[in-house]
């Protein structure tokens, strides 16, 4: 295996909130050393002067379509998309064709996933076939390798099953995570239901589909002591929801997307399809509230939602076309511009939400940067401008084509290898 020597990079260690500047020598897949490269070292060494290093990004929430759906995305192009986004690891959604609801299919996914750079890791579904009418065989799903459980892009309604549901996965001490929309408030999902889906004359989905639901299973989680994650969160009312049960002692945590930390229901104005998603954006003092909720800890975790669909069906009306915008590649830019960059985050603050915090909700090594630790880094310049262009995804459905944006991509080193260079 190659020997590589990261020569003068400012090391940020969220495990142990240390910053320092360094070389790391990097052997056997592992950070070999922290200090000072030997004088008679023969391998690669990268140039960091004016990078800095930090363990490799972990996104607990990525739609790779494979099986099944490989037109929009597939294992191998999604991996090469997370790569250039500074993630080493990624764990994939169940809601594919067919569903992740048994060990075969959780097996074609894990095992293709050791064809990448990356680690690509797997939830497998709550419900057979995610239909929310009976549970899967979690027990021998965690056996076989599943990471956690969802049924993401469909909440579980029956709130027995669900309660059922999250008693299994506290046996197993497994994470479950929730899609929390409730169907029954909704007129054409996809678009907030407020001024800009009255412009458009479209019934929309009201902020109280969200909390109503992360409000009921927060409760479920407080009675069963689940670890339950709350995905994708975007309103204002959801979010201190979560603040509430996690003053309660909850083991409850929520991620926050990027595109519910940046863009509000206007978007839908300019960008059309490609600012349709589920949960939809909301309004500017919902953007807000999901700031304030990674600010003061509410919201753990940033994962991406990475969803991709072909042109063809994002061409289609806005009713009908289907919700989801890519993520990976601009995650960590987005951090740093709008949350970096306007203090409402440190940097080690962004890396915690973006690495050791994810990595800790599915129990994934999070040893940061130290002698002994597994040589997943991510080497970037915080402070470099670049316009979004080229993606490494199969599919190209993102508002943030065109974008200027802060934080840049150099490297990302993962088992000790190079999986991208810029």
């Amino acid at each position: 295996m190659t020997e590589i020597g990261i020569r003068g990079a400012r090391l940020l260690d969220p495990l142990r909130e240390t910053e320092q500047t360094a070389d790391i020598l990097i052997r056997d897949g592992k950070i070999a050393a922290v200090g000072e490269l030997p004088e008679d070292f023969h391998g690669r060494v990268l140039d960091a002067s004016g990078l800095t290093a930090a363990p490799g990004f972990v996104d607990v929430h990525v739609h790779f379509r494979d099986p099944g759906l490989t037109y929009k995305e597939d294992i191998l192009t999604g991996a090469s998309a997370a790569a250039a986004g500074g993630f080493t690891t990624v764990v994939c959604m169940a809601n594919t064709k067919p569903v992740i609801d048994n060990p075969q299919t959780l097996s074609y996914v894990l095992e293709k996933g050791k064809e990448t750079g990356i680690h690509v890791l797997s939830c497998a579904a709550v419900t057979k076939g995610m239909q929310g009418k009976e549970l899967t065989d979690m027990e021998q799903l965690g056996k076989s390798g599943a990471s956690g459980f969802t049924d993401d892009g469909k909440p579980i309604l029956d709130a027995g099953l669900l309660r059922a549901a999250f008693l299994e996965a506290a046996r197993l001490d497994l994470p479950i995570s929730l899609h929390e929309e409730d169907p029954a408030l909704i007129v054409n999902n996809g678009i907030n239901r407020g001024v800009v889906s009255e412009k458009l004359g479209i019934g929309g989905s009201p902020a109280e589909a969200e909390i109503s639901m992360v409000e009921r299973d927060c409760r479920l989680a407080e009675e069963t002591g689940a670890r339950v994650n709350i995905q994708h969160i975007s309103t204002a009312g959801a979010v201190e929801a979560v603040r509430r049960s996690k003053q309660r002692g909850s083991r409850v945590t929520a991620e926050a997307a990027p595109h519910h930390f940046t863009l509000t229901e206007d978007a839908v104005l300019t960008y059309g399809t490609l600012a349709k998603m589920n949960p939809p954006l909301r309004t500017e003092s919902d953007r807000l509230a999901v700031i304030e909720g990674l600010r003061d800890g509410t919201i753990d975790l940033i994962a991406t939602d990475h969803a991709p669909h072909s042109p063809e069906e994002k061409a289609l009306p806005l009713t009908e076309a289907p919700s989801g915008i890519l993520g990976l590649e601009t995650a960590f830019a987005l951090g740093v511009t709008q949350l970096v960059k306007p203090g409402y985050l440190s940097l080690m603050e962004l890396m915690k939400k973006m690495s050791l915090n994810p990595a800790r909700l599915y129990g994934l090594p999070c040893e940061g940067i130290a002698a002994g630790a597994p040589a997943d880094l991510v080497l970037f310049d915080e402070n470099e401008a670049w316009t979004v262009e080229r993606l490494h995804s199969r599919s190209s459905n993102s508002p943030f084509l065109g974008w200027k944006l802060t934080g840049r991509i150099h490297f990302t080193i993962c088992g000790g290898e190079i999986v991208y260079q810029l």
